[in-house]
């Protein structure tokens, strides 16, 4: 009894310290810094006209007027909330700008000529759910619109040069654009000077811009290309801690993944690199920005509120300003990818245009040596059977089927400690107020009958890594995204709908989520209770209780998750409750428990 009082207050404690903490600590840091947030953000940026940052030149002093970071033409907060509030949504935004349509392959939508923002794309290969007659995955919304999330390119000056800003209206030169034909957009200033954007799209999800300068004044001008992502809004995000969401980059072939919370908390965020990219993420979408690989730039994350939104903002900056003489042109080439992070194709846009590591854009996490040939071996068994789901039983088989020897191993150490079992109670019963003497016994037992009781655990340990890296190929590739199984199963990478306190949807009331369970994760708590039938018992009572609950408790932990991946653990221990009962049956080991 002492010991299970000592173990609730300990445990008691432990989330004492934890709120605590939370409480008397992080929370006034965080309340603190927050306040303090948009005058860090403009002290080191100049502001467009929607509200947010725009890259600064090296050297120059944001926050005045004068300042060459700052976007001439840039609107007070007031006016952009009054007009802000002309647009109520997504369709009225549509309509601020004249719009140039955009007729990719798989990605359809407009870009505003106003700005020269992407600021209106869809996937179209990719529906928002598996009902009939589902709208498109929309990835980009313009600005004034709910949510806006929008890339664009243009110039940060240097000695008051006009150039582009967010109020600017382009030219076209087409009326739409195609995978078989550029946009250029053109503008010029007062001087002189034209500024040119040609965009290029090409079959899947990557943008190509070219960024060019012709200077027809009378003296030379200094210019520093850059391109931006905005979002606005903090997104709602899965909470997963295996699974980054938010500013991500790789600068100098490192990963650098920022979560929304910690840039609101800190300033901004920036990085010098050669190679490499800059974008958000998604679970499933991506966009990024990716300068010339072989040019030095400046990457920055940066985090502001403009109208008290929350604005997140990706950006990349060429470091060596462009010095254009009179009757000269400059150009800058870059890349906007906007879509689905499908490893394959990412894959092909790494090796064509010699992106560094932009595989990973899809968090295959710490075991990325596992998880990545894991994926693969996945999709291959997906393109010969045609089904993710049996794709998912036949790796499942041919993971048990390597370990085989290990978890032989294993479940021969514990059937051997199933078999002592009696024994084992005996001795308890013999010696249970001496726990000293009871050790003595159990050990010399233990010798005598020649068992380790760690290498039943020991095996088993080996596997985590492969398991766990399975389950994160499960749950982050989007090539599971809305795949069927068989019956009632038809999107795996959602919660089983068939609820059964619901009767299989054939009573309609509402019940609390955590309530939700499907018939999938009431498999996969019955084969986990038949498994621990199997193993040897708890010595502690209590914890034998413990350990009975424990089914329990995952079925309704695994309830909200994935259909694919309760589907996976069922199977995995169907598996190994049949190799268990094999061994069990051979050594003459009693099946059911006494």
């Amino acid at each position: 009894m002492s010991d299970q009082r000592n173990l609730i207050i300990a445990i008691a404690l432990s989330l004492a310290i934890l709120l605590g903490f939370q409480f008397f600590v992080e929370a006034p840091r965080q309340e603190a810094q927050e306040k303090n947030l948009a005058q860090q953000a403009q002290s080191q940026a100049g502001q467009n006209a929607d509200g947010s940052i725009v890259p600064a030149a090296p050297g120059a002093a944001g926050g005045q007027s004068s300042s060459p970071g700052i976007i001439p033409g840039a609107t007070s907060g007031a006016s952009v909330s009054g007009a802000a509030s002309l647009a109520a949504n997504r369709a009225a935004a549509l309509k601020l700008s004249p719009r140039i349509p955009v007729n990719g392959t798989r990605l359809g939508g407009t870009i505003a000529l106003k700005g020269g923002r992407i600021d209106d794309l869809t996937l179209l290969d990719y529906k928002a759910t598996i009902d009939e007659g589902s709208p498109s995955v929309t990835l980009l919304s313009p600005h004034r619109a709910p949510n806006p999330y929008y890339g664009q390119f243009g110039w940060v000056p240097v000695d008051n040069l006009k150039v582009p800003d967010g109020d600017t209206v382009w030219r076209a030169d087409h009326a739409s654009l195609h995978p078989s034909r550029p946009l250029t957009l053109s503008w010029d200033n007062p001087d002189g000077v034209r500024f040119i954007q040609v965009i290029e799209i090409d079959d899947n999800f990557m943008i190509t811009v070219t960024q060019r300068v012709e200077n027809n004044s009378k003296r030379p001008i200094t210019t520093h290309p850059y391109g931006r992502i905005v979002r606005t809004d903090t997104p709602t995000t899965l909470g997963f801690y295996i699974l980054h969401e938010g500013p991500i980059g790789v600068f100098n072939d490192t990963l650098k993944e920022v979560d929304y919370d910690d840039l609101v908390e800190g300033p901004v965020d920036t990085t010098n690199s050669t190679g490499g990219w800059i974008g958000i993420t998604d679970k499933y979408w991506l966009t990024a920005l990716i300068p010339e690989q072989k040019t030095p730039y400046a990457g920055s994350f940066r985090y502001s509120q403009p109208n008290k939104q929350d604005t997140y903002q990706a950006d990349f900056m060429l470091q060596a300003p462009q010095v254009i003489a009179p009757g000269a042109t400059a150009r800058a080439i870059s890349h906007f990818f906007a879509g689905a992070k499908e490893v394959h194709l990412l894959d092909k846009y790494e090796e064509q245009l010699g992106i560094a590591r932009f595989d990973l854009a899809v968090d295959f996490g710490w075991f990325y040596f596992l998880t990545k040939p894991l994926f693969f071996v996945l999709d291959y068994f997906f393109k010969m059977l045609g089904n993710f789901g049996l794709a998912i039983l036949l790796l499942t088989v041919c993971v048990k089927a390597i370990f085989f020897p290990l978890a032989n191993k294993s479940y021969k150490a514990m059937s051997k400690m199933k078999a002592l079992q009696p024994e084992m109670t005996k001795l308890r019963e013999r010696h249970g107020g001496d726990r000293q003497k009871m050790n003595q016994e159990m050990m010399a037992l233990y010798k005598r009958e020649k068992v380790n009781p760690a290498s039943g655990c020991l095996p088993v340990v080996v596997q985590i890594p492969v398991f766990f890296a399975l389950y994160k190929v499960m749950f982050v590739t989007i090539e599971m995204r809305h795949q069927p199984f068989f019956g009632w199963i038809h999107d795996l990478s959602a919660p089983d709908p068939m609820y059964v306190l619901t009767l299989f949807d054939m009573v309609p009331w509402d019940i609390p989520k955590f309530l939700m369970i499907g018939i999938w994760p009431i498999f996969m708590g019955a084969s986990m209770y038949f498994q621990q039938l199997l193993n040897p018992q708890p010595a502690d009572p209590v914890q034998a209780k413990i350990f009975l609950f424990m089914p329990l408790f995952f079925t309704f932990l695994l309830g909200s998750f994935p259909a694919g991946l309760v589907i996976y653990w069922t199977w995995n221990n169907i598996l190994s409750v049949s190799q268990q009962w094999v061994i069990m049956k051979r050594m003459g080991v009693p099946i059911r428990p006494k």
